[in-house]
């Protein structure tokens, strides 16, 4: 009995700690990286490379004169670009994702008007707007069209988007963009840039064009495969919003979702003062990185100190590493 325990022991003794296949993984993971995907810390994305196409616009444009606003959208469905060479099938207002920034100020009256040229019905709500949803943002059959007013009472940063149900479905195709409302005291000069988060989820099946369509699986389990600013991957890191060193900026950050929080932040800056939703009281000043919600809106003020690339980002980085990511090129 002795000798066979011995036996066994020895047996024991002569198995090696590590298996050698864990020792090669143990290895690679050992090494420096020394091929990292970008050329800026933070960066996420190669910044100043050359753009498939030209990136979407991102300067506010000035709110029109006058305070009556007439405003037409039109909704149908269009092939996007959502990364280089990835087409996708999307649902828009006007033919683009996100639709068409839309600027004006508070007390000003918007005479909306809505059109479906699309093949199912769709909707639209605007969550800077005071009115009843059960009369206005009531679904639209296509080839209608729909028209009623409101006036943008309260200042800010908001989201609009179809509501039709599953109201997931129909933002995650790229119905969504964003209303800018002025203060009715003007905020300081500063240079101005609208930037909307949102996520696309694609699946297996392609349309008959070739491009992507929506997998709802994915959305329902909060897997995107690209979350963006402006409706495309890394489009301000291959070509930075071009800056001066030392003026104020202020970014309008719209959250379309449909299900991802944006920690947004600046690399290399500190925020002066940051509006939730748009608010002008209780300001915060001082700070680095502020969530903004799925459905929500904010407003950040930033000098950066010196010529540089600044990156901007979702802290949440495996959504920056999918494409939320730009950059701001200060002269």
């Amino acid at each position: 009995m002795l000798s066979f325990l011995m036996l066994a022991a020895a047996c024991r003794s002569a198995v090696p700690a590590k298996p050698a296949a864990d020792q090669a993984v143990q290895s690679v993971a050992q090494q420096p990286d020394t091929n990292p995907p970008a050329n800026v810390s933070h960066g996420e994305a190669p910044v100043g490379s050359v753009a498939d196409s030209a990136p979407v616009e991102a300067r506010l444009a000035p709110a029109e004169r006058g305070r009556l606003h007439h405003i037409r959208l039109e909704m149908r469905h269009a092939t996007i670009t959502i990364a280089p060479g990835q087409r996708y099938a999307a649902w828009t207002f006007d033919g683009r994702v996100p639709g068409p920034t839309l600027h004006v100020r508070q007390g000003d009256t918007v005479d909306f008007t809505l059109v479906n040229h699309a093949n199912i019905p769709h909707s639209m709500d605007f969550h800077a707007a005071e009115i009843a949803p059960s009369k206005y943002y009531v679904n639209l059959m296509p080839g209608d069209s729909l028209h009623y007013r409101f006036v943008a009472r309260v200042p800010g940063a908001f989201m609009y988007h179809c509501g039709t149900a599953p109201v997931a479905m129909h933002i995650a195709n790229g119905m969504y963009g964003a209303l800018v409302v002025d203060p009715a005291t003007p905020r300081p000069k500063a240079r101005e840039f609208v930037l909307v988060q949102s996520e696309f989820y694609l699946g297996g099946d392609k349309d008959s064009a070739g491009a992507g369509t929506l997998d709802w699986n994915r959305l329902l389990s909060l897997s995107p495969d690209h979350v963006v600013f402006n409706g495309r991957a890394s489009q301000y890191a291959t070509s930075p919003l071009e800056v001066a060193s030392g003026e104020l900026l202020r970014l309008y950050l719209v959250n379309a979702g449909p299900n991802r929080i944006s920690s947004f932040h600046v690399v290399g800056g500190i925020f002066e003062r940051v509006f939730q939703d748009g608010s002008p009281t209780g300001a915060l000043s001082g700070v680095q990185t502020v969530n903004v919600p799925v459905g929500g809106g904010a407003i950040f003020e930033v000098r950066l100190a010196e010529p540089g690339d600044y990156p901007f980002v979702t802290h949440a980085f495996a959504d920056a590493t999918k494409g939320a990511v730009g950059v701001l090129r200060a002269r």
